[in-house]
């Protein structure tokens, strides 16, 4: 028998509604919210659906808008589900083990796959083609790092990918060299992130990449995640995209950021703006043959890169590394400009890599460069991770109306060793400072990077609101003064993510007329406290009225 109406009944339901932050009750219908309120208002309107309403006793349960994934790169986290993982991996040895077993294991494939490294395990050596050849000699091992702008590559890998003494570095990264100017295997970001990563994605087919898509999305909606922004998206991953939206595939709404490459030439920048334009023109229009009007697939924006990461000294600053290392934004304002100003004129999003101060600021200028050419009521424009900012910023993100999109397991303790060792002054004392985002009135949407970082957001929730380690609790907090408290942190997580990736009228928020986009928790942290974040997750995740059990 089928229900016209679907009663959630006695819950603790946490809206995100300013004008109603707390109900008891959710009546859905049709995929979408049609009263959210008390227990009696509800019964009372459902008593005019007898026969038809299904009832669902909550029993108390907390219960939260769906989770929006405001910053993920969908392809590589399917990839990385099932590649080697080293994110705590404790030395070398341990290091060189894990990547033998992992061809060990699929002696046929026709190369290795890890991810999430980290610096210090190797207890300050560089990575070197000869650690992986010690243990892997046969075929090509691909490691990127936990923070994917470093890959670490074997020496059957550099001859796949064609890299020897006279491939030149690529625009805005650097193959590390020895004395006799041999590769050594350590590839910096775009060198990691174009050569490796976009050589590796040639020797792929289109099955490698569905099957990776399908499996970052499922993993994302058994978390209790109802929608996700892919951020930097290749012609590849789009496609694979398209593919499952046009098969009706996809299991929860994408928003897509079309990446724009770094160049010197003004015309190869505006060819890649172009055909972001065309490419989002061309999704609507199909939407729009389809009667959609809430598609599953939608392009939101462009992406470009300012700076690199703090971890591996390539960020932005205003102040020089504790090595003496001082680069510049991988953008000059001048090539930088002009794309920002077009793409908010054409209506899409920036949404603008920055985590040094300097990268910050020199995104800051050009969103409101874009503004006073433009006017004020062009797109939604944000800023991804803003590790380390200048002391003004805050107030400077509040008043361009800029979205600053952070990922607080960055901030998780337990990886933040070479972070702190490449600042080593005062300014680990005000790294990632979401108090000073919050205190200033400042749009702030989580997300978490995946697979930079692991993709449950409720884990998420308990770096933002403790600033401690889910896994190792027992390590100090990481400065607990620039926490956000649980309501905003929640807020960020649903409605302020929704906002920021342009789904601010019809998701993030518990009220009619929104889409039923929720999840039933298996713990209250307002009623038992943050700890209880550490290992939750969703009972039930309901994503456009369809349920989802999980545990």
């Amino acid at each position: 028998m089928s229900h016209s109406l679907t009663h959630y009944r006695g819950g603790r339901i946490f809206t995100a509604d300013d004008a109603q932050p707390w109900a008891e009750s959710l009546l859905v219908r049709d995929g979408a919210i049609r009263f959210a309120g008390s227990v009696a208002a509800a019964d009372q309107l459902a008593a005019h659906h007898p026969g038809t309403t299904r009832v669902i006793e909550l029993n108390g349960a907390l219960v939260t808008p769906g989770f929006i994934e405001a910053h993920s790169h969908l392809v590589n986290l399917g990839r990385s589900l099932s590649q080697v993982d080293l994110l705590d991996a404790q030395d070398l040895p341990e290091m060189q083990r894990r990547i033998a077993e992992a061809a060990a294991a699929k002696p046929g494939a026709p190369r290795v796959l890890g991810r999430s490294w980290l610096l210090q395990p190797l207890a300050g050596a560089q990575p070197d083609r000869s650690m992986i050849d010690a243990v892997v000699t046969d075929r090509p091992v691909y490691l990127v790092s936990n923070d994917l702008h470093s890959g670490w590559v074997n020496t059957a890998a550099l001859r796949e990918l064609g890299i020897d003494r006279d491939t030149p570095d690529p625009e805005g990264g650097t193959i590390v060299r020895d004395a006799a100017g041999d590769a050594t295997g350590l590839l910096l970001e775009t060198a990691a992130l174009v050569l490796m990563r976009g050589g590796i994605e040639q020797l792929e087919d289109d099955t490698v990449r569905d099957d990776a898509l399908l499996r970052a999305l499922e993993s994302y909606r058994a978390a209790g995640t109802t929608a996700v922004a892919d951020l930097g998206l290749r012609r590849a991953e789009f496609e694979a995209l398209e593919r499952a939206w046009e098969g009706g595939a996809l299991p929860i709404p994408v928003a897509g950021y079309l990446r724009v490459e770094t160049s010197a030439d003004p015309e190869t920048l505006e060819q890649q703006l172009q055909d972001a334009i065309r490419i989002r023109d061309r999704v609507a229009a199909r939407a729009s043959e389809r009667g959609d009007t809430d598609p599953l697939l939608r392009i939101a924006g462009i992406k470009v890169w300012i700076d690199g990461v703090i971890d591996s000294g390539t960020a932005a600053m205003s102040a020089p590394f504790a090595d003496g290392a001082h680069p510049d934004p991988l953008w000059s304002r001048a090539l930088l400009e002009p794309i920002v100003i077009a793409a908010d004129a054409a209506g899409l999003q920036v949404a603008m890599h920055a985590i040094g101060d300097a990268a910050v600021d020199l995104a800051l200028d050009m969103i409101e460069s874009a503004r006073r050419t433009n006017g004020a009521d062009g797109p939604l424009h944000r800023i991804e991770h803003l590790e380390y900012v200048d002391r003004r910023a805050a107030e400077r993100i509040a008043q361009s109306g800029t979205v600053a999109s952070v990922q607080p397991v960055h901030s998780d303790p337990a990886v933040q060793g070479a972070w702190r060792s490449q600042l080593g002054d005062e300014r680990v004392e005000r790294g990632y400072p979401w108090a000073e985002f919050a205190a200033a009135g400042a749009r702030i949407a989580l997300g978490t990077d995946a697979p930079t970082a692991p993709y449950a957001p409720l884990p998420n929730l308990f770096i933002a609101v403790t600033r401690r380690s889910p896994h190792r609790p027992e390590l100090p907090a990481n400065h607990p003064e620039l926490h956000l408290d649980l309501e905003r942190a929640l807020i960020s997580a649903t409605r302020g993510a929704a906002e920021a990736c342009g789904w601010g009228t019809t998701r993030g928020v518990l009220a009619a007329g929104r889409r039923a986009d929720f999840a039933v928790l298996d713990v209250d942290p307002f009623a038992d406290g943050a700890e209880m974040l550490r290992n939750a997750g969703p009972r039930l995740t309901v994503v456009a009225g369809e349920e989802f059990p999980q545990r």
